[in-house]
């Protein structure tokens, strides 16, 4: 069975890494810059691994993994 704080910093960090991963594919849809001053190509490489970061923390913390 799974403790609150666990369940909590799970469920934030899956949800904080759907809504980068989201936000980045939107931005590069329209392409919009993921963050000014900085390479177009490294904005979005840095945002997509830090989305996946916070994914696989996030089940981990869950347990699922």
């Amino acid at each position: 069975m799974e403790s609150g704080p666990a369940i909590f910093a799970g469920t934030v960090f899956i949800l904080f890494g759907a809504a980068l991963l989201l936000w980045t594919g939107a931005r590069v849809k329209l392409r919009a810059p993921v963050a000014y001053d900085v390479s177009p190509v490294a904005s979005v490489l840095l945002a997509i691994l830090f989305a996946v970061a916070s994914l696989g923390l996030g089940i981990w913390c869950l347990g699922l993994a």
